[in-house]
């Protein structure tokens, strides 16, 4: 499958704290517990498709600056072309996230000056599907994209209003949306039908971390909850919804249908949680299939999104 991917690239540095919320002190010795990896929404979708063994074009905005460089040289190791990556920002976007033990994060992500950008309609090229990531150089590109009939795909993380002023764009021009359930002002079976209702996506994923993840499938109007994929280890939730994401995406495009393409993605991204950095722990497809394979029959399946 080709799939164009645009979205935010940059240099990611996770802390390992000892719990949250963090107490003051002047000093704290985590050894290996600090690490430094290329990441951004956009690159950790990128690179999931690429282990996936996709072709990923990708489109993006890094700075001329030495994390810049590190950027291209992490896409290039992918195999992934970098004419689609433009040197126009002041500095490379940053991001530090914070850990504790139990795998739960604290993100603070410096997109520097890249809500600024913007991408227009000759950067879309011909692509089975176009996973454009909810940031501001995307918004004409989701609306032309969605207007040339190629199927789109966005995930706009965290939402509490379907009228969200910021995601709009996105909301209306996706035909397979993604969310976290990190902040639903309701029940996800409700909220999920009330965004069906109001934008008729043609697939509506909402991802409950440990508690599995929630689909409704445009086809049919149904609402399915499927229980989480039981993870061997949790080292660091950062990058799950981007995991999830973006191997639904590859399952689905290969032919599954929405239900057996999420099963395989919960397992995609319970392998993926098992590791430390956004960017890393991406399972590949014969894996994904033989680890779902055995555990399929464990993974139980709720319809009209309700636990019995």
């Amino acid at each position: 499958m080709k799939i164009f991917v645009s979205g935010l690239l940059n240099v990611e540095t996770t802390v390992a704290v000892r719990k949250f919320p963090i107490e003051y002190y002047p000093i704290d010795y985590p050894f290996f517990g600090t690490h430094s990896n290329v990441s951004g929404v956009g690159f950790n979708i990128a690179k999931a498709l690429s282990v996936l063994d996709d072709e990923v074009i990708l489109s993006s905005f890094i700075g001329e600056d030495s994390e810049g460089e590190r950027v291209l040289r992490s896409v290039s190791s992918l195999g992934i072309g970098l004419d689609g990556i433009r040197r126009s920002l002041k500095e490379t976007p940053t991001s530090v996230v914070l850990y504790d033990p139990q795998g739960r994060r604290q993100i603070y992500c410096d997109l520097k000056d890249i809500q600024e950008q913007m991408l227009d309609a000759d950067t879309l090229p011909a692509c089975d599907v176009a996973a454009l990531c909810n940031i501001n150089f995307n918004r004409d590109l989701i609306k032309t994209a969605r207007s040339r009939g190629i199927l789109t795909a966005t995930d706009v993380h965290v939402l509490s209003d379907i009228e969200d002023e910021y995601n709009r764009d996105f909301l209306e021009n996706a035909d397979i949306l993604f969310l976290s359930d990190e902040a639903l002002p309701e029940a996800p079976a409700d909220f999920i039908r009330r965004l069906y209702e109001r934008y008729h996506n043609r697939v509506i994923v909402i991802g409950m971390g440990d508690k599995g993840a929630m689909a409704l499938d445009g086809r049919t109007q149904e609402v399915t909850m499927l229980s989480a994929y039981p993870a061997e280890r949790i080292v660091n939730t950062v990058g799950a919804g981007d995991a999830l994401f973006s191997s639904f995406l590859h399952f689905y495009l290969k032919g599954d249908d929405v239900l057996l393409a999420l099963q395989k993605a919960e397992v995609f991204a319970a392998v993926k949680i098992g590791f430390n950095g956004a960017s890393v722990g991406f399972a590949d497809e014969k894996t994904v299939e033989e680890m779902f394979a055995q555990k399929r029959r464990t993974m139980p399946i709720f319809t009209n999104g309700e636990r019995p």
